[in-house]
């Protein structure tokens, strides 16, 4: 959990924005910026960056690690006077022409203008005995946990780049990495193919699924299903690290603004959602590209039509104010 850092009497904001990923956090730096009073309410500092252990394709940065990337932003962002808060939104409703409130589990905030960048939530599998052992050996965050399997043996779950990502980190660290994908190829960028492949102790298994979470008080094993041939194998294992994509966790806001069938939530180009003075930026939203890069920049840009919204006043294409 974070510390709150609010100072802004009576919980009243200009812009409060929902999230501390790269879009909410670069959203705080220009709403901040702009001097509106800004407070970012998140459970995280970070996002899915925490989650990252090598960022290779951030312009103008070779590499860094994403707690490292999620700190700068965080101390930019803090320089430039936005607050943080740790808390959930749970609710938000319109106040006539006066803003929004937004309700938390710890009371309620108001603000002119809402930014909408909290991002997207881990996938579950659906297998039997992966709620029962969460936790215990079950987990959605190699980089988090993965220190704590040292010397083990594990299952990663998925063919994308964030499963190809958890399995070579891992493989530095534990004994031995089985690598489950459902289909009978990766769907990860060819760079990260090649780590995996080249890494002596992953074994992939293609055309295969997690069929059942076994173990006592904790995991022991996993049986594995062959997509082909239905055959089950067990494999004796102490950790299952599922990386099979995320999901939009959009229900509190359905009622607020447009959503496509995915859950995400829909904006214009320049971040504006259905609601005026609501707006949103990042993975949360339809955007087909989830990048960091990406999410960045449409967090400057809800940020710039907040402030727009705010006062009223527009914004030039040098970000300079239109006299």
């Amino acid at each position: 959990m974070i510390k709150t850092e609010s100072k802004t009497p009576a919980d009243k904001f200009d812009v409060i924005i929902i999230g501390a990923g790269p879009a909410g956090l670069s959203a705080a730096l220009y709403t901040a910026r702009r001097a509106l009073k800004t407070l970012v309410l998140s459970t995280d500092i970070g996002g899915q960056l925490l989650t990252t252990t090598h960022i290779e394709n951030y312009p103008g940065i070779e590499m860094i690690d994403g707690a490292g990337m999620a700190k700068a932003f965080h101390e930019q962002a803090k320089k430039w006077g936005a607050e943080f808060r740790s808390g959930e939104a749970v609710d938000i409703k319109p106040i006539d022409k006066n803003g929004f409130v937004i309700k938390t589990k710890d009371g309620e905030l108001k603000s002119k203008a809402v930014i909408l960048a909290f991002g997207m939530a881990h996938r579950k599998l659906g297998a039997k005995g992966e709620e029962a052992f969460e936790g215990k050996g079950v987990t959605y965050c190699a980089t988090c946990d993965g220190p704590l399997f040292k010397g083990k043996d594990v299952i990663v779950v998925g063919g994308g780049n964030s499963a190809l990502e958890a399995a070579e980190y891992l493989s530095r660290i534990v004994n031995k990495v089985y690598l489950l994908v459902r289909k009978d190829k990766f769907r990860g960028e060819a760079v990260l193919q090649k780590k995996v492949n080249d890494a002596k102790n992953i074994e992939v298994m293609f055309n295969s699924q997690v069929e059942e979470i076994k173990g006592e008080n904790l995991v022991g094993s996993v049986d594995v299903k062959n997509n082909k041939s239905d055959k089950i194998s067990t494999l004796d294992i102490q950790g299952v690290f599922i990386e099979i994509g995320f999901v939009a966790k959009t229900g509190f806001v359905k009622d607020l603004v447009k959503l496509n069938e995915a859950g995400e939530i829909m904006t214009e180009l320049d971040g504006r959602t259905s609601t005026p003075g609501v707006f949103a930026a990042g993975d949360i939203t339809q955007t087909p590209y989830k990048q960091i890069v990406i999410s960045g920049g449409e967090g400057a840009k809800a940020a710039l039509e907040a402030y727009k919204f705010i006062t009223g006043k527009e914004v030039g294409p040098d970000w300079e104010e239109n006299k």
